[in-house]
């Protein structure tokens, strides 16, 4: 059931004095049966919607019904406008139509002034299915199946109950009951490839979303402190990809960073070239080096 149908019954409603159901499917572009079940809700929710059969009928509204928007605060029409606008700019959620019937009745036309886009650049098309897919699973409540590439490098095939899709920090997680792992796991949307809907249902009330912490199938290791030299041009990176907490600004102009030790402290090191120096500790210092000297040999064998 769509919310912006159910509002432009309405808003046809009050514009007409009555329609019939066949002329409502028509319109919409739905059966017969759905503007039934819709006038039904609309009914149940209060809306004075009436039927009447026979030469002459059809639906229509009580004479002098409008939505009162006096019950709505000014700061709370800009607040549902504000959410209305931010889902739309997800594409997943039609919400155009409402906007612009709730932009009028609030007397606003003026409020697009915010663009919020949850896609990453160039992957737009692609993450746009895999999201449908994955909102019909958790609505159909149907299990589904999928790769899945883990922080270590790992990837491994994935059966689970997805339970819910949620947005954290700069990226999309499917919080999830994985029946590989028969555990509770929250799985990071850019790494789940090969995704499926399974003909397995389950019923959602069973489980409960777990913590938005994604829990990987190898212990987490323990973090250390990494003092590094980064160049100015490209020290935002820093801190657009850590926590401030996480970040120390030394005197020297270098900064101290808090990091799980792990392979890929020394790959996420060696993305920025020759614009960062380990200073400390020398462990890693010297693993820098060995990794180094092996990108050279493989440049010197292709000459």
């Amino acid at each position: 059931m769509q919310i912006n149908r159910l509002f432009e019954i309405v808003y046809l409603l009050m514009n007409k004095k009555r329609v019939t159901a066949n002329e409502l499917a028509s319109h919409f572009e739905v059966s017969k049966r759905t503007i039934l079940r819709d006038i039904d809700a609309l009914t149940m929710a209060g809306i004075p919607i009436y039927t009447t059969q026979g030469k002459g009928g059809g639906i229509f509204i009580q004479d002098h019904f409008v939505l009162n928007k006096a019950l709505v605060s000014k700061d709370e029409q800009q607040q549902l406008l504000f959410a209305l606008q931010s889902m739309a700019a997800t594409e997943f959620i039609e919400t155009d139509k409402v906007l612009g019937r709730l932009r009028n009745f609030f007397d606003s036309p003026n409020q697009d002034w915010i663009e919020v886009d949850f896609s990453r650049w160039g992957h737009s098309e692609a993450d746009n299915k895999k999201f449908e897919l994955l909102k019909n699973a958790i609505i159909g409540e149907l299990a589904v199946s999928f790769d899945y590439l883990s922080a270590y490098g790992e990837s491994k095939g994935r059966e689970a109950y997805p339970l819910k899709l949620s947005f954290k920090s700069k990226a999309w997680y499917l919080q999830s009951f994985c029946l590989t792992e028969k555990a509770y796991r929250v799985f990071k949307f850019s790494r789940i490839s090969h995704l499926k809907i399974l003909g397995t249902p389950f019923h959602r009330s069973d489980y409960e979303a777990p913590a938005m912490e994604p829990i990987e199938d190898t212990p987490a290791p323990s973090p250390i402190e990494v003092k590094l030299l980064i160049s100015p041009h490209a020290k935002f990176r820093i801190y657009d990809e850590f926590p401030e907490s996480d970040i120390t600004a030394n005197e020297d102009g270098s900064l101290t960073l808090r990091m799980a030790e792990a392979q890929w402290i020394y790959d996420y090191i060696l993305s920025y070239g020759t614009a960062a120096e380990v200073l400390e500790p020398q462990h890693i210092r010297d693993e820098m080096l060995i990794r180094i000297e092996k990108i050279k040999n493989k440049y010197l064998h292709k000459t």
